[in-house]
């Protein structure tokens, strides 16, 4: 087994996706976020020029927040991020060579899973964190169940479906919550407000 890189303790056990960001604005954007006590940020790689977006907030926002890219499923897209100082790894499934490269590189790593049998391999391979997608086909009760039978340490996440009026069976399942700011859009004030509202962040 992997030594994992653990993962951090957060204020809000909240994951910011920053959807269509453009590096010209997603400073204002991450830094609305930290006000917010928002602490981890991931950039998906279909926003334009997502690396350069991702070393702008390494650069603007204070060295704890946890700042990376979502969607990963390369191990050379694991060192794009890591040349520009990003530390959270973010996949939409289970990748043994992903998650085994973020962790030699000392990052975080939370692979996608939707089954036991992902989540313990998940585990083995040294993931710091276990993302359960899509969040909306297993349930709150469905993630909790799996969640009762890993380490008693494991960290887990929900994406895809997750919405305010569900938030909260979610987060009492036990979760780290992604949720989506259409930053493209939405400018500064806007991540602000999304960032504050929907319930127990």
């Amino acid at each position: 087994m992997n030594e994992p890189v653990i993962w951090p303790k957060l204020q809000r056990n909240l994951v910011a996706i920053l959807r269509g960001i453009r590096p010209e604005e997603v400073e204002a954007i991450g830094v609305a976020l930290a006000e917010a006590s928002i602490e981890a940020i991931k950039v998906p790689p279909n926003s334009p020029e997502p690396l350069a977006s991702i070393a702008r907030l390494v650069k603007v926002l204070p060295p704890h927040l946890l700042i990376g890219a979502g969607t990963v499923t390369a191990p050379d897209e694991v060192d794009a991020v890591h040349a520009v100082g990003g530390q959270l790894m973010v996949s939409p499934n289970l990748d043994e060579a992903v998650v085994r490269r973020t962790t030699a590189l000392g990052m975080v790593s939370m692979p996608g899973v939707f089954t036991p049998t992902e989540a313990f391999a998940a585990v083995k391979y040294g993931a710091s964190a276990l993302k359960f997608f899509p969040a909306s086909a297993l349930g709150s009760t469905g993630i909790a169940a799996i969640k009762a039978v890993l380490p008693k340490a494991t960290i887990i996440g929900a994406v895809g479906g997750v919405a305010d009026e569900n938030f909260a069976a979610y987060a009492q399942a036990g979760g780290v919550i992604f949720k989506p700011l259409q930053a493209r859009h939405d400018g500064a004030r806007r991540g602000r407000t999304r960032a504050c509202g929907g319930g127990s962040l």
